[in-house]
């Protein structure tokens, strides 16, 4: 049984939502405000968020950061808001994808649907040292230095396809298709940059001469030193 949990404070809204996703396999949460997504996250385990930006009691990119320094959860942020800094921000505060209003029910659902079947085709059995980091597909810990490393659920799959692509060059066409093309997304190609940019601020110790994560010009990106112990 999965857990979906709806942040909104329009009401209508909220349960329109919770109708379009309710099956029998998916449990729904409803919270209306950030007090008591807090409680709800407490008391419940939750695989998908999808969050409103303006709420009541506070923002929903600040409810975002909260989140992301202890869980990577999926998170889809709902907003009127449909300025390009307002996507990149809620990209780069760890979300895994932003819609914005008025859409359609059919749309939300798909995408909803669409990273709930990624995020259980990254629960694998491998468990992969390289130099100082450890990534765990598996119980999605990931730690470098011993110290935690929180990514979200695009940050882990971008992050498994350069594993398993190590010393290839990869297309940044060849990475959208295999992130976020399910046959029911559009996903600009500023996405990729972003994730690419937070997953090297993650992993790099000098992100701007990255070690790992090489770009290769006119190309695309490229996984480059380290050895790949599994």
């Amino acid at each position: 049984m999965l857990t979906i949990l709806i942040v909104e404070d329009d009401i209508t809204l909220n349960n329109g939502i919770m109708l379009s996703l309710r099956q029998k396999d998916i449990d729904i949460k409803q919270a209306y405000n950030i007090k008591q997504t807090k409680k709800i996250l407490l008391d419940k385990t939750i695989d998908l968020i999808i969050l409103d930006v303006n709420l009541p009691d506070g923002s929903g990119f600040d409810l975002c950061k909260e989140i992301r320094q202890t869980s990577s959860v999926p998170i889809i942020f709902l907003t009127a808001n449909d300025m390009e800094i307002d996507v990149v921000t809620g990209l780069e505060l760890g979300g895994d994808d932003y819609i914005t209003k008025p859409f359609s029910l059919m749309i939300l659902r798909a995408r909803v649907m669409a990273i709930l079947r990624r995020s259980k085709s990254i629960k694998t059995d491998d468990k992969i040292q390289i130099d100082n980091m450890i990534f765990n597909f598996d119980t999605m810990e990931f730690t470098k230095n011993d110290e935690r490393i929180i990514l979200s659920k695009t940050e882990q799959r971008l992050l498994k396809i350069f594993l398993a692509n190590k010393g290839n060059i990869l297309s940044r066409s060849q990475l959208v298709d295999k992130i976020w093309t399910d046959g029911s997304e559009y996903v600009d190609e500023n996405a990729l940059t972003v994730t690419v940019s937070r997953l090297r601020n993650k992993i790099e110790d000098t992100p701007n001469s990255p070690k790992y994560i090489k770009t290769i010009y006119g190309m695309g990106y490229m996984w480059s030193g380290g050895e790949v112990n599994e």
